[in-house]
């Protein structure tokens, strides 16, 4: 009792994953990621295959429309709109989920956005029946924006539904969705399948499949408690979904923690992004989120695509073998992360992080230095798609889905909206402008443009390292306490330190008797 911040330390009993995964959490995890995250991953990649032939379909509409043939700068600036517009809609989207999960929750939210996924698959669909190009643009436009609010919802979602414990593996299954429908979006892209002239409108179509199947399951499973809890003051309806979710009768200690939670807040109604960014107790969280979502985007993940198909022609693939090969970052994507999400709760969030922008900085450089003898060297090319692999592999096992499970980390719950609305604003934002800078790097840089990347990499592994603490088994009300030294904020009293102590190792109704005997 004499010495609380020792008594931080102790260790929580172990508890293994198998048995705090019930049905209820991994079909929430699951089908939630399946209508959000695995459409953005799918919408990544699935405009890749078909390009060819949504080009000639604007040249015929064109001619259909003006009576002679579209000139090539038009059909470039008509495909270069329908590419960039989706992160235009994600903008719109992440501005506007705090109001969405405010009035609808965040299951609620996950379930309306399906109506954008619907709209879009038809919009993309039918365009080339109905002869209009811009059916296309603006359902790519509609996709965008349940990509945005998708980003931001899911991670809340599985963030407040799971057991601490295993908070990072659950949050996992964002990254592990993204990355299998980048993959989907490339095998079904395949001649083979769906890429071909006569059916690209069906890569399209498939777009409403996973929007459905979450429509038919979300609805029998239960909201965040801590939503229900917090922000509805429904704590009976709060206390059956922890039930469900945890698969156990006596959720007592849970509803505690989050009471301790709220008790700890002056204001636990949601609060403004104004509100949050004015707060000088979460500048460092907001900060670091700022950074490591940008760093996100800006780590070069999205410009490798554009040097695969090259680097694969010189190093002598026949062109019609490359979507097959291509295949093969897809693949490597998800098992990444599906390694990540075994391994976080064991290795933590801070680690993977730093290795993973670590591990890019290293292959990054490696790829400079290979990409600048490739003519000399014939076997050269090899090497460099062994990097681009290994640069894949380092993102998915760390950036590539933490950013989204630590934005929901770092924030208690009064915050969390503004947070993730924030986060995804900076999220699009470093997503176009990478799109709109990269060409003019590559054009005065040539080969030396991936050096950019190496120190966006270093600077990020380096601001982790000395800024972040660790999250993983952790309340929320104790991540933010962590902050507290940092943000020059008042450290909690030892009666409030012993509820943190009690929340993190032992059970809440032990607080009076051990007050007691002070």
């Amino acid at each position: 009792i004499h010495e609380p911040k020792r008594m931080i330390t102790v260790e929580h009993n172990p508890t293994t994953l198998s048995s705090l995964l019930t049905a209820c959490l991994l079909s929430a995890a699951f089908f939630g990621a399946l209508g959000s995250s695995f459409l953005y991953g799918y919408n990544l990649s699935v405009v890749n295959a078909p390009a060819v032939y949504i080009k000639a379909f604007y040249n015929e509409t064109w001619i259909e429309r003006y009576g002679e043939p579209i000139s090539a700068e038009t059909v470039t600036l008509l495909w270069s709109i329908t590419v960039s517009i989706f992160a235009v809609g994600g903008l719109l989207g992440a501005v506007s989920v705090s109001l969405i999960i405010k009035v609808l929750g965040r299951k609620g939210t996950l379930l309306v956005n399906n109506g954008f996924a619907v709209v879009a698959a038809l919009l993309l669909s039918l365009g080339e029946m109905s002869r209009s190009f811009e059916m296309l643009i603006v359902g790519r436009l509609m996709m965008g924006v349940d990509s945005g609010i998708a980003l931001s919802a899911l991670p809340m979602y599985l963030g407040e539904i799971s057991p601490r414990h295993i908070r990072g593996s659950i949050g996992q299954f964002n990254s592990i969705l993204i990355c299998l429908g980048v993959f989907t979006g490339q095998a079904l892209g395949l001649p083979e399948l769906l890429g071909q002239e006569s059916r690209w409108n069906y890569l399209f179509a498939f777009l409403a499949l996973p929007a459905m199947l979450q429509l038919c399951v979300l609805p029998f499973l239960p909201e965040s408690p801590r939503f229900l809890l917090m922000e509805r003051r429904d704590e009976a309806a709060a206390k059956r979904a922890f039930q469900k979710f945890l698969g156990k009768e006596d959720v007592s200690q849970e509803l505690e923690e989050v009471h301790m939670e709220a008790r700890a807040q002056d204001n636990i109604q949601a609060v403004s992004v104004l509100q949050l960014l004015r707060n000088p107790a979460v500048r460092w969280q907001l900060l670091t989120v700022i950074l490591i979502m940008a760093c996100y985007q800006l780590c070069g993940l999205n410009v490798i695509w554009y040097y695969t198909n090259r680097i694969l022609r010189e190093a002598g693939f026949a062109e019609h073998i490359l979507p097959y090969i291509t295949l093969s970052t897809g693949a490597i994507e998800t098992l990444s992360a599906i390694t990540s999400g075994l391994v976080i709760e064991r290795i933590g969030r801070k680690p993977l992080l730093i290795f993973g922008f670590g591990a890019m900085a290293v292959f990054f450089s490696l790829l400079t230095v290979f990409l600048n003898l490739q003519e000399s060297v014939s076997w050269m090319p090899y090497l460099s798609y062994i990097c681009i692999l290994c640069v894949i592999a380092s993102f998915c096992s760390g950036p590539g889905g933490i950013p989204f499970i630590l934005t929901g980390e770092l924030f208690e719950q009064s915050y969390r909206p503004a947070a993730f609305m924030i986060a995804g604003v900076v999220n699009w934002l470093s997503n176009f402008a990478v799109g709109l800078t990269f060409p003019f790097i590559q054009e005065k840089l040539q080969s030396f443009a991936f050096l950019v990347f190496v120190v966006v990499c270093t600077l990020g592994a380096i601001y982790l390292y000395f800024i972040l603490p660790e999250t993983k088994n952790k309340t929320f009300m104790a991540i933010s306490q962590s902050f507290a030294k940092i943000n020059k904020t008042p450290i909690p009293p030892a009666g409030q330190e012993l509820e943190l102590v009690l929340s993190l190792n032992g059970d809440a109704k032990d607080v009076a008797k051990i007050e007691s005997s002070i």
